[in-house]
Order: structure tokens, then C-alpha cells, then sequence
């Protein structure tokens, strides 16, 4: 089946297309697209090109911490160390090799931050996650019932927050954006988008 917007191939038991979201017609119209689909592809690439409106990450806030804090404890294990060297005959490389150690604490969550990454174009937001295997899942906007900005204290106090979006095309209904930077500001884009699309 073919999407009668942007003509991408699509499974027979789709019911929104998998590159823009649109709403797929009947079998009968989708063989209209195909004509459609040539007559535009005389124009340009770029015009059919989906536009980045923003991608976002969750907050280093906490990876900044961890870092500081991973620090001042190896600090303070090797001056630790030291102190009682006479009684457990510990060797000072060995000290600071131990205190090496604490950093790797932060540096796991540090890479765990780097592989999420969340992006809003002209039609879907795009959930990208993984390493080495990356998973991207993509929430059409029209799908969208409801955005809800949620926020605990300590959130509210240090900027940040989750941005909770209600989808009805899915299974998992209820996607979460996890410690975002100003989310209210991005939530604001979002529902500007979804106006823009009509919903």
C-alpha cells in the first residue's frame, strides 16, 4: 500500500503511513497515489525533505554531579588510604587506582545519556535509543491526544522536568521524555506543530 502524501510503501494492514504519519485511504485511492507520486517527482528532493524543528537530550545535570562527586570521593579514599597506610600496607598506586575506579560510575551514565536522544520534524517526534543495536521509533503527530509537562520539586527547582505525551496510535499509549531541560518551552513547540498540522 502507498501513501497517497508522500507515496512511501507501506504494509497492507497499516493504518498510518510509516514515513509521515498520514492517514492511509483505501486500496482504490492508494493506486491514485501512484500517478501523484510521478508528477512530483519532478520537483525537488528538498521540498518533499522532512524539517527539524528540535532534538533534545535528557540533562547532564546529574552526570556533572556524579563526576564531582566521584572526584572528591576518590579523594578522599586516597587521603584515606594514607592515613591508615601503617595498618593496611596499601601502595599509593594502588590508592589512586582505586580512586580511578569511582569515575566509572558517572562515565556508564554518561553513555547512557548520550544514546537517547529525542527529535520533533514537521510530522513525528522520533525516539532514538541504543549504542551499539539502535532502536528509533516514530510517533506520528496527528496521533497525539495530549501533552502534559510533569515535574517534581527537586526538578522544578534545577530547571527540568518530563514531558509526557499521550499518543492513540500505539500500544504503549503514554510515552515519556525523561529530564528535560526547559520542558515547557518544548512542549510549547510541540503543540505550535500540532496546530500547524491541523489537529
Amino acid at each position: 500500500m502507498f501513501c497517497i502524501k508522500c507515496g512511501a510503501k507501506n504494509s497492507l494492514e497499516a493504518i498510518y503511513c510509516q514515513k509521515c504519519g498520514a492517514l492511509l485511504e483505501a486500496e482504490e485511492e492508494t493506486r491514485i497515489a501512484r500517478s501523484v507520486k510521478t508528477q512530483k517527482s519532478e520537483t525537488s528532493a528538498a521540498e518533499d525533505a522532512e524539517r527539524e524543528i528540535f532534538t533534545i537530550r535528557p540533562t547532564l545535570m546529574f552526570v556533572k554531579i556524579g563526576y564531582g562527586l566521584a572526584t572528591l570521593g576518590g579523594l578522599l579514599l586516597v587521603a584515606l588510604l594514607s592515613v591508615i597506610y601503617d595498618i593496611v600496607k596499601i601502595p599509593v598506586q594502588y590508592s589512586i587506582l582505586a580512586a580511578l575506579t569511582l569515575l566509572l560510575i558517572p562515565a556508564f551514565y554518561h553513555l547512557k545519556h548520550k544514546i537517547v536522544r529525542y527529535t520533533l520534524t514537521d510530522s513525528k517526534i522520533e525516539i532514538d535509543e541504543g549504542f551499539i543495536s539502535k532502536r528509533t521509533r516514530n510517533v506520528p503527530l496527528h496521533t497525539i491526544q495530549d501533552v502534559t509537562v510533569s515535574a517534581t520539586v527537586p526538578q522544578r527547582m534545577l530547571g527540568f522536568g518530563n514531558l509526557i505525551i499521550e499518543n492513540a496510535g500505539e500500544i504503549e499509549s503514554r510515552i515519556v521524555l525523561k529530564n528535560i531541560n526547559s520542558p515547557k518551552k518544548y512542549a510549547d513547540v510541540l503543540l505550535k506543530q500540532m496546530r500547524l498540522l491541523g489537529k
